[in-house]
């Protein structure tokens, strides 16, 4: 069952027009979250980038549209796939209605939540050595804003998803205009070396990622480690320690090799375990 602007109708009956604003011109915006046992994980922090992310789309958004009122409407669509109880994948889709061309007729939106469901509750790490990734260079991610926002303008992930699989990887690294690495093909990347970590900084055009968030939350309170939100070189990664990869579905996600330099997961496993607690404190 999916949750069309409240109302639960079959997969099979959701449809929407050639018109949809979202389909005609990327006029949209996407949040994915991880659900544990009627639990939406890091819940406030995906409705908080939801609301500012319409704001900057200059969605007008309803009055309805509290944060009780959307877990509600999260639960209510779990429910009716049997997944109330389960771990689950879901998606809210939100997108300007129909009307007008390059200029909306109306700000007004429509919203769309799909559940799917998971396996694990909590994140582990894969036991492979065979994460392999490389970078995407035919095409960049500009700078801005924009770039920051799960809008459905995801074109260059697709394409780049298409050139890792032709060529053997499991992942590709984007580039900004400036030639930095930016994030990954699903995620923020994390570089590790000594006790210094970096991940790129939003002004480089990154996702502004909810497990991201987390985890400069939780490098915040670890003495060992100092972090650095700052630009990060292609010619860094064959010098790094470790590289891993962030998203909510997948947590952390250890890249194994990049060209000829195999990487460790230590700090990755470290990390981990303290992501798991305070998803079980919270």
């Amino acid at each position: 069952m999916v949750n069309s602007n409240g109302n639960l109708v079959s997969a099979e009956d959701a449809r929407i027009a050639l018109q949809n604003r979202g389909y005609a011109y990327g006029d949209a915006l996407f949040e994915t979250m991880k659900v544990v046992n009627r639990k939406i994980l890091f819940w406030e922090d995906h409705y908080f980038r939801l609301m500012a992310s319409m704001r900057i789309l200059r969605m007008e958004i309803p009055m309805s549209f509290t944060m009780d009122f959307l877990r509600d409407e999260v639960l209510k669509t779990l429910e009716a796939n049997d997944l109330l109880d389960n771990t689950a994948r879901v998606r809210i889709n939100v997108n300007r209605v129909e009307g007008g061309l390059y200029t909306p007729s109306s700000q007004e939106i429509d919203y769309h939540i799909v559940v799917s469901e998971l396996d694990a509750p909590f994140y582990t790490l894969a036991e492979t050595d065979t994460y392999q990734v490389d970078l995407f260079k035919d095409h960049y991610v500009v700078k801005g804003l924009l770039s920051t926002l799960k809008t459905n303008n995801k074109v260059i992930n697709v394409l780049g998803s298409i050139y890792a699989r032709e060529n053997g990887l499991q992942n590709c690294l984007l580039l900004n205009h400036e030639k930095m690495v930016v994030e990954a093909l699903n995620g923020n990347i994390f570089l590790v070396k000594g006790n210094i970590i970096k991940t790129p900084p939003l002004e480089d055009g990154c996702l502004k990622g909810i497990l991201r968030k987390q985890l400069i939350d939780i490098l915040g309170s670890i003495d060992a480690y100092e972090l650095q939100e700052a630009s990060i070189s292609p010619f860094e990664l064959q010098k790094a320690d470790e590289l891993f990869i962030t998203n909510v579905i997948s947590g952390i996600v250890p890249i194994k090799k990049y060209r000829k330099k195999t990487y460790e997961d230590t700090v990755a496993r470290e990390l981990l375990a303290k992501l798991n607690v305070r998803i079980r404190l919270a």
